[in-house]
């Protein structure tokens, strides 16, 4: 029977995929809880307050508000909830997402991305009824109480799944499969943000042949593995730099560079401006939201 697991207040939740009665789970996470997936479920996570902090095969993520993130069978990702942290997910078996293909002719892919606040309410009210749903279920997996969730996170995924098309393959099921592929790459390259990834690495990810995976990577995203790499580590730097008080020679090691000088240059190409004038205008736009609005002047009696 499909059920709903929740840690809240530090407790620790364990999935394991052997256990007979989690076959597919609504999962949730508050704060300061954690939930460590040991099986080979596919996972979708969406962050609706505070932030997370995500471990797996593909890498380390943080995910703020309005954040959604899809893992692979055999990510096992760990999540830990902040103090004022609530994210709720869907653990599915293989066979759910084989229902859900030929229920509705599409599919969910490992990634991450962004999603409105109207989008977060949504899913949330559709992840509460296929929880109710379920419950209620004499035993098995329902796959309808849980198509409406899945057809709604599979339109938040709609602008990756275009590209879908690019891909090669005779087939639209070869065409998906590389998709998905590609999909964890990409994803594996923003939980490295830390480090120079080699090719070999996304390579064997995927199964791919270091030309094919590079070429294909190219076709499908409009830019090299080593260019979305270095975008995604300068964009990753951008961030400490707005977000915590690390140094700039830190901040430049903790995206993969070797020294400071490289580092200026590589972000001075991309953001136009040092790291240190960047990290001042980031603070000043700061000080400007947080001041209250003037109060509107009263009219003279």
């Amino acid at each position: 029977m499909e059920q709903a697991l929740w840690a809240d207040r530090g407790q620790l939740l364990q999935l394991d995929a052997q256990d007979p009665a989690i076959q597919a789970s609504c999962v949730g996470v508050s704060r300061l809880g954690s939930a460590q997936l040991s099986g080979t479920h596919f996972s979708i996570w969406v962050q609706l307050r505070g932030s997370s902090w995500v471990e797996a095969k593909e890498g380390k993520f943080r995910l703020k508000r309005g954040d959604w993130i899809a893992f692979e069978r055999d990510s096992k990702p760990v999540l830990q909830a902040d103090r004022y942290g609530v994210c709720v997910g869907l653990n599915l078996t293989a066979d759910a997402i084989k229902a859900m293909t030929r229920l509705a002719e599409c599919s969910l892919y490992a990634g991450r991305g962004r999603m409105s606040r109207h989008d977060a309410r949504i899913a949330l009210r559709l992840w509460r009824q296929a929880h109710a749903r379920n419950g209620e279920a004499d035993g098995g997996l329902d796959i309808n109480a849980l198509r409406p969730i899945l057809l709604h996170l599979a339109g938040v995924q709609r602008e990756l799944t275009a590209r879908i098309q690019r891909c090669p393959g005779r087939s639209r099921s070869r065409k998906r499969q590389v998709f998905g592929r590609l999909q964890r790459a990409r994803l594996y390259l923003e939980g490295n943000c830390d480090r120079v990834v080699r090719i070999s690495e996304l390579a064997e990810l995927t199964s791919f042949s270091s030309w094919y995976f590079s070429k294909t990577f190219h076709s499908l995203y409009e830019e090299s593995p080593q260019a979305a790499s270095a975008r995604m580590r300068l964009e990753h730097a951008a961030d400490l730099l707005k977000n915590t008080s690390m140094m700039i020679g830190e901040v430049a090691a903790a995206s993969g560079f070797d020294n400071c000088c490289s580092f200026a240059r590589a972000f001075r190409a991309r953001f136009g401006t040092s790291a240190t004038r960047y990290r001042s205008a980031a603070a000043s736009a700061k000080l400007e939201a947080a001041k209250p609005a003037a109060a509107p002047l009263r009219k003279a009696a």
